[in-house]
């Protein structure tokens, strides 16, 4: 659920900014808001710094098993940043002199200050390169030496005495280091920068003491801008603002007399950005994994929607996929994943662990095991028959449609209920419903109840008359002008779960394929040992495309068709409070 927040006020002596700053912050309950965003000198500094760390710890593995180097983190970070500059000014060079050797490569080894020394006695040795098709005339007292052709360019010296003669073609500048000396410089920079790598590499075990001192700057450069950002009430008087769920309100009051604060405690007012606190059961923890993963979070006056997305988008997760086999290969690889990676949260395990048993559930339910087609009898026996018919999954489809909006729509009946915009929300649910079975006629050619049409008028009237607040009309009525195209919507969105459908069968058809074609080739041990690695690449291919599918149409039909419907924007931002980031060094 949503957490009830309480705008609160801090109120402090100005020559006590420092102290309170730092109490608030070890109670790491409140989120602050600033009515600007200010500059500072000592905000540039502690970002200079914080920067200047960030570029040195992001170099460093994590490699807990080596010893510390025994330096302090100060000294580790100068003598990092020495190394990414000297990283930085070799990547240059070796750019360079790279760039260089392939301009001068096609015309061999020689020594430039041989040529520059003929020059000064009169005889000059000019590098030029033409194309094979238009290759230019020679003076008849020149002499020309081809060193490499290929079949776009032409690559050759031409030596002359006393004159330098017009020639047509591209002139290569004579280089200031021979190409040995170059390729030397190479060998010397690209040996530097292994170097380089093995000493960055040795202080893999002072890892937490950089991310501590990391953790130090970004809270120095948090400390610095609230500090700078705290507003003045009176010449001593200074304050901060910021939101606190309800729940924690109390240790803010317990903790202010001693610190000396006053306290303001109002509800948000309207036109206040509250920031979003979810607080899910354990049960309910793993739908969270997907809100972080695509950066999704309800507005704190939205509804939160955890339940009903983790229930329907497990079933989505396991209709997308719909093989059974599929479903075994994703639990065994969430439990050896829970197993070697403690340090991911166990509800991301959690989500995976429902959607894998949902997926074999369905798989089994539907007799679908990595696309065979004809099943031994202990698992076909297994199979429910009425979902081996296509018709009957498509009209599964359109249930789900018209169950998943209703509930939208039933929710915002009841979050609506002491208003007039709630009978609105009645229409819809009509609509929905009329759409439904518009839909099931049109796809499945299934009887059309021809009272439906009397249930969409009267959803229709109730929209018109009820959808805007008569005091809204002057800036809301064009709310019904778009009436008409969303009506379309609504039935382009129960069509829509078609997909369920469509993409499912999609991934039992390219499994299916695969195993029809390979499976007559295991006769032989060789040809069977190819068979097997083209099945093996043709199911991961089918699984990753499946997964594909799930990210797009799983997650579609919750956060844009459901929400939709339920008026739901995802406008949340989240609760953050303001607390140290840095944490002892174990």
């Amino acid at each position: 659920m949503i957490t009830p927040m309480q705008k609160v006020t801090v109120l402090c002596l100005d020559t006590g900014r420092d102290s309170a700053l730092q109490s608030l912050r070890k109670l790491s309950v409140l989120h602050l808001t600033f009515d600007r965003q200010a500059e500072h000198e000592d905000i540039e500094a502690a970002r200079r710094h914080l920067d200047y760390v960030r570029r040195a710890s992001d170099i460093v593995p994590r490699l807990p098993q080596q010893p510390r180097s025994g330096l302090s983190p100060s000294e580790i970070v100068d003598q990092l940043s020495r190394l990414i500059q000297q990283r930085r000014e070799n990547h240059e060079d070796l750019a360079r002199l790279r760039q260089e050797l392939k301009r001068i490569q096609p015309f061999g080894s020689f020594s430039p200050q041989s040529v520059a020394a003929l020059a000064e006695r009169g005889v000059f040795i000019r590098l030029f390169q033409a194309s094979p098709r238009s290759f230019p005339a020679l003076p008849d007292e020149a002499l020309y030496l081809e060193t490499l052709r290929t079949r776009a360019a032409v690559f050759f010296a031409v030596v002359t005495r006393d004159e330098k003669p017009e020639i047509a073609a591209q002139e290569i500048h004579s280089p200031a280091t021979s190409l040995a000396d170059i390729e030397r410089r190479i060998t010397e920079l690209e040996a530097a920068q292994a170097s380089i790598t093995v000493q960055v590499a040795q202080f893999g075990g002072d890892y937490p003491a950089l991310a501590q001192l990391r953790g130090e700057a970004e809270d120095a450069l948090q400390m610095a801008a609230v500090r700078v950002g705290m507003s003045s009430a009176t010449a001593r008087i200074a304050y901060l603002q910021g939101f606190c769920p309800t729940t924690d309100v109390d240790r803010l009051r317990q903790a202010a007399p001693a610190n000396g604060w006053g306290l303001v405690i109002d509800e948000p007012a309207d036109d206040d950005v509250v920031p979003t606190l979810i607080r899910n059961p354990a049960w309910l923890k793993p739908i969270e994994a997907v809100f972080d993963l695509i950066g999704i979070l309800p507005g704190y006056r939205e509804i939160d929607v955890s339940l009903w997305f983790l229930l329907f988008f497990s079933l989505f997760f396991a209709m997308l996929v719909g093989d059974a086999g599929y479903g075994a290969i994703f639990l065994a690889a969430t439990l050896w994943a829970q197993r070697k990676f403690r340090e991911i949260p166990a509800h991301v395990f959690t989500l995976l662990k429902i959607t894998s048993i949902a997926t074999m559930v369905w798989g089994v339910l539907t007799g679908t095991y990595f696309g065979i087609p004809d099943l031994p009898a202990p698992l076909a026996v297994l199979k429910m028959p009425w979902l081996g018919d296509e018709e009957h999954i498509k009209d599964l489809c359109f249930w789900i449609a018209a169950i998943h909006l209703s509930i939208a729509h039933v929710w915002s009946i009841a979050k609506l209920i002491r208003t007039p915009q709630a009978l609105a929300q009645v229409g819809w649910l009509c609509v929905v419903w009329f759409m439904f079975f518009s839909a099931r006629s049109v796809v499945l050619n299934l009887p059309f109840p021809s009272i439906m049409t009397w249930v969409f008028g009267a959803g229709i009237v109730l929209i018109v008359l009820f959808m805007t607040p008569r005091k809204s009309l002057k800036d809301e009525w064009f709310n019904h002008v778009m009436l008409p195209l969303n009506l379309v919507g609504s039935f382009v969105d129960v069509i829509s779960y078609i997909r369920l459908y469509a993409v499912g069968t999609a991934s039992f058809a390219i499994a299916s394929t695969f195993n029809i074609m390979l499976v007559p080739l295991f006769d032989g041990w060789l040809s069977g040992l190819l068979a097997a690695l083209l099945l093996f690449v043709a199911h991961t291919v089918n699984i990753v495309l499946a997964l594909m599918g799930v990210m797009v149409h799983g997650i579609r039909l919750n956060t844009l068709e459901f929400a939709s419907h339920l008026g739901l924007q995802w406008s949340g931002i989240p609760y953050q409070p303001w607390q140290r980031k840095s944490r002892p060094v174990a």
